[in-house]
């Protein structure tokens, strides 16, 4: 019947797992829990998942080598048995109790593809890590009506369920360097193959909220492999949002101005995004002009 597939590294997943086996027992389904560890750093996170494998239905194994998100998704669908796939990220967790009923119910309809959606806990983090909950918030944590708009888009791969033969035709590119942005290629790669995605209001809450800086390091890191996307030709730049926007500053002549921003002026633009309040037009701002210098430097 159905295959929840989980990568994890360097993260407690035994909660996450837990829920959703008592979910898929309440539903009286067969079902298997794989739970791949892209070779983990901290021992206490590996004896704590170890607690996995005394679930009925339910492993959890810590590979050798590190071999990066794609790769380990495209592992996980490998040794899964059932013909649906459910892909969680490590994490998530379901935030209603018919989490995994909602999912079923699509299961016989006519869409290969089913995202159910991401929140974030409404009570305000950490001051450290305002920046990753109110950009996940505003950009990431929206409504089955928003996301049905721009279906691919709005795709995230951190809580979807595909059929197993659809995945073996569209899967994870192994071949990009571990940059992140996998899951905005997998998506154009859907997009491309004309293989409809039914957006359903089934969100889980995302609990890893990184600190500010990290996220922001991440984020301009993501450019990079926006970038490869780009030079290689693998997908359409203008299915990127910042790629899209930048192209439209050019033709205006407008990104001129923001390639030579001082560096007063991004101190202070660092200082709001890693401060109380940050704004995201400045965060906008600040990862295009990364971008600018990136694509000087190629």
């Amino acid at each position: 019947m159905i295959s929840v597939l989980i990568p994890t590294f360097n993260y407690p997943i035994f909660p996450l797992v837990q829920k959703v086996h008592e979910l898929l027992i309440a539903e009286k389904v067969d079902f298997e829990i794989i739970c791949l560890d892209d070779c983990s750093t901290k021992i206490s996170f590996i004896n704590q998942n170890e607690e996995i494998n005394s679930l009925e239905n339910a492993s959890y194994q810590v590979l050798e080598v590190n071999i990066g998100r794609s790769k380990i998704r495209n592992l996980l669908a490998d040794t899964a048995n059932y013909d649906w796939l459910l892909f969680l990220d490590a994490d998530v967790m379901p935030i209603k109790d018919n989490f995994i009923k909602n999912y079923l119910k699509f299961i016989s309809g006519d869409y290969d593809i089913i995202y159910g959606g991401i929140k974030y806990v409404p009570k305000k983090p950490d001051a450290s890590q305002l920046l990753r909950w109110h950009y996940g918030n505003v950009r990431e944590a929206l409504d089955t009506e928003k996301r049905s708009r721009k279906p691919y888009i709005s795709f995230l791969t951190l809580n979807f369920l595909i059929r197993k033969s659809v995945f073996e035709k569209v899967r994870f590119n192994e071949n990009i360097p571990n940059l992140r942005h996998e899951d905005t290629l997998f998506s154009y790669q859907l997009l491309k193959a004309k293989i409809p995605i039914l957006h359903i209001e089934n969100p889980v809450y995302h609990l890893g909220i990184e600190s500010s800086k990290t996220f922001l390091k991440k984020s301009l890191e993501s450019l990079k492999g926006a970038l490869y996307f780009k030079e290689n030709q693998l997908i359409d730049p203008n299915y990127i949002k910042i790629f899209a926007f930048h192209n439209k500053l050019k033709k205006a002549k407008l990104d001129r101005g923001i390639a030579f921003l001082t560096k007063r002026s991004l101190r202070r633009i660092e200082r709001n995004l890693l401060g109380p309040k940050p704004s995201l037009r400045l965060f906008d701002l600040y990862r295009l002009y990364y971008l600018i210098q990136l694509e000087k430097d190629a």
